[in-house]
């Protein structure tokens, strides 16, 4: 039962990073992806900063596709949820989301819950959502519950004038986690 556990915490943490499933960074690589811009910002310590060169427009656009972005992962419908992911994402492959997905919302009742949700880095074809989160799960086989808390950069891209999802990046936080009956 407690691999069981284990293996829910696991399957939770992937599906927020969007079937990042096996890709594991270094250091080093976890470098190069800030360095490179893929998120622009410090995602540990204190207050994330708002993009103030985001148009108007734009900032109501990504936050509903932000917030699209999060309903279709609660109601766990995959038409939904897959409509919010670029066709071509950087952070993880298209159809192997979907398959997955389709797994987890099988497998487990997730609910994810979000603060301070923040525009923290704007360009004209890409935008960092910066959020903390909250997820409460129920793994249906064993009824085991789980609480975590993390913070997490979704990555938007535009793609035919909508907002996309192309990456995810997450970073728990233990001391909020909780497995029980």
């Amino acid at each position: 039962m407690l691999k069981k556990s284990f293996l829910a915490v696991l399957i939770l943490l992937v599906l927020t990073a969007c079937g990042n499933k096996d890709e594991k960074m270094s250091e080093e690589e976890r470098e190069k992806v800030i360095d490179d811009g893929t998120v622009g910002f410090e995602m540990m310590g204190g207050n994330v900063e708002k993009a103030e060169n985001v148009p108007a427009a734009d900032e109501k656009a990504i936050l509903a596709s932000f917030d699209e972005y999060i309903a279709a992962l609660n109601a766990e419908e995959i038409d939904r949820y897959m409509k919010t992911i670029s066709k071509n994402p950087k952070g993880f492959k298209y159809d192997e989301e979907k398959t997955y997905a389709s797994e987890v919302f099988e497998q487990f009742d997730i609910k994810r819950d979000v603060e301070n949700v923040t525009i923290a880095k704007y360009e004209p074809e890409e935008a960092q959502v910066f959020a903390n989160m909250k997820m409460h799960s129920l793994q249906l086989e064993t009824n085991v519950e789980h609480e975590s808390a993390g913070r997490q950069v979704t990555v938007f891209v535009k793609e035919d004038n909508d907002w996309k999802v192309t990456s995810v990046f997450y970073i728990g936080d233990d001391s909020q986690s909780s497995t029980g009956n």
